[in-house]
């Protein structure tokens, strides 16, 4: 299929401050910009979000990727339980994975035992699967080099 260009994840968050303890001062990304509350943003209907929820949304860059990441803020609504099986994640590859894992030890954070990753074309690494304070899963790895 031509035309298509994958633009961003999103993740919705109960607060906004608190996420970007993780995905800004942990993994790094950088706050491209934050949109204020907009009682008639599409976000409301395609995530339905209750009307009287305030919502921020805030869009995240990394070094070499603009605007790749986004987190909608949902205040004043306690958020349901992430269903398991879990149904999305995102996968991040990231030079500083010791430090990533302390970071997010640090923060009180849920992170589950280290994995060797064997990739299909051959390459060895690690791999980590860490979830955020409002149950999102977020799997990081490095590769370390040939099997």
């Amino acid at each position: 299929m031509t035309g298509l260009r994958f633009q961003r994840g999103n993740y919705v968050v109960a607060d906004l401050d608190r996420a970007l303890t993780f995905y800004q001062d942990v993994l790094g990304f950088q706050v491209t910009y934050i949109l204020p509350p907009n009682p008639t943003s599409y976000s409301y209907s395609v995530f339905a979000i209750p009307p009287e929820a305030v919502m921020r949304f805030c869009v995240l860059s990394t070094q070499t990727q603009v605007r790749v990441m986004a987190l909608t803020e949902v205040a004043n609504l306690s958020l349901s339980a992430v269903p398991y099986p879990r149904r999305s994640a995102i996968v991040l590859e990231i030079d500083e994975l010791d430090a990533a894992i302390a970071g997010a030890l640090a923060l009180g954070l849920t992170v589950y035992d280290e994995e060797v990753l064997h990739t299909n074309d051959g390459r060895i690494g690690r791999e980590i699967g860490i979830v955020d304070f409002d149950d999102n899963l977020v799997v990081l790895y490095k590769i370390l080099g040939e099997a």
